[in-house]
């Protein structure tokens, strides 16, 4: 599959200093923790190019289009092409107390400062004067760039997604839900991102890549909604049980026990009294 101007394609890369082969910035999570470059917080994952857009350094986009899926490819780029020749009037040598009265304590080689503006490297310290540096750190640099094409974006929908992330990177990509209807784009937002830091002028940046990249879409709506989250159970309140009249209980009827006929008492037997005999006189 050919790669052109204007391809949306997603790239894994480590970029390093040819003279040192220090490594300098990646896409890869356990190449930055083994080089020690690892941020916390900081998302690694495949980065987002608009081929000839200038997302990335011009020798390595010109060359985005010779590369083919899922094949490593490394781009040379010499210093007049990346951050130019190091420049020696950038080089300034100042007295540390002019720092220490800028709030920089503890000054050590190789830390970036803000001096009068202008962010500066510093290069040295000793004698109560410090060496500043304000060339950029990689100018005067040949880099490397080992570079991947893992997946090129065709449709509408991939495209979308991807410009919502690439500008709110923070918030995984899942949460985000979007509708496409005719010419307008409904992008409903999840809570968690309102929280986000510049987040309104992400949403910005996000409208404006989608109209000139995606120019059918003339209309992009972002929808903010607030959610209550369902009780538990536990704190739910109880449903009200309908009151059902009780069925009235059926009367007790007693049969009348019939009399018992009184027993007949025997009558008592007269006995009969044998006749005397009289005595003769």
């Amino acid at each position: 599959m050919s790669l052109q101007k204007g391809d949306f394609i997603l790239i894994n890369y480590t970029a390093k200093v040819k003279e040192t082969n220090e490594v300098f910035d990646t896409t890869i999570e356990e190449t930055a923790k083994n080089e020690r470059l690892y941020k916390e917080g900081e998302v690694y994952e495949p980065k987002l190019v608009v081929i000839g857009e200038g997302w990335v350094l011009k020798t390595l986009d010109e060359n985005l289009t010779t590369m083919k899926l899922n094949k490593a490819q490394s781009v040379e780029i010499p210093p007049d092409k990346a951050f130019g020749p190091r420049d020696p009037e950038k080089i300034k040598r100042v007295p540390l107390k002019q720092l220490l009265a800028k709030d920089v304590h503890n000054p050590t080689i190789g830390m970036r400062i803000d001096y009068g503006g202008k962010m500066a490297t510093i290069r040295s310290i000793g004698a109560g004067r410090v060496l500043l540096d304000f060339n950029p750190p990689l100018a005067g640099r040949t880099l490397i760039y080992d570079v991947t094409v893992s997946k090129k974006l065709g449709t509408s929908e991939e495209k979308t997604v991807a410009l919502i992330h690439r500008r709110i990177p923070v918030v995984d990509i899942e949460k985000f839900k979007f509708t496409i209807k005719k010419n307008n784009l409904t992008i409903d937002m999840p809570e968690e991102s309102f929280y986000v830091e510049g987040v309104q002028i992400a949403k910005r940046g996000i409208a404006m890549d989608v109209q000139r990249f995606l120019p059918e879409l003339t209309e992009i709506q972002f929808v903010e909604s607030f959610r209550s989250e369902p009780k538990p159970e536990a704190e739910q309140e109880p449903k009200k049980e309908e009151k059902t009249e009780p069925k009235p209980k059926p009367k007790k009827t007693t049969k009348a026990k019939p009399k018992e006929k009184a027993e007949a008492k025997p009558k008592p037997k007269i006995k009969a009294k044998k006749p005397t005999k009289s005595k003769k006189a």
